[in-house]
């Protein structure tokens, strides 16, 4: 999995035709663009969890656990002057 940080109005390519857009944001929501072709089956997560109603498929999903947000390793170091 690949985790990074990006400003508003970078994107990511995904091959050659499914581009995401980050849009900005504020507090804890992200506004995205999602531009792909129509074959892609594009679900957000929340319809795919309401619509699973076996505990077992339920597991199966990925499991994605929140991380603190710069973790010590990458802060930059301040020097003090």
């Amino acid at each position: 999995m690949l985790r990074m940080s990006v400003a508003a109005e970078e994107y990511l390519m995904l091959g050659d035709d499914i581009k995401i857009v980050f849009l900005g944001g504020t507090g804890k929501h992200m506004r995205i663009m999602v531009d792909a072709p129509k074959e892609v089956n594009i679900v957000r997560s929340r319809v795919l969890e309401k619509e699973i109603t076996g505990q077992e498929e339920r597991d199966r999903l990925p499991k994605y656990y929140r991380e603190e947000e710069h973790p010590e390793k990458y802060k930059k170091k301040t020097v003090k002057r």
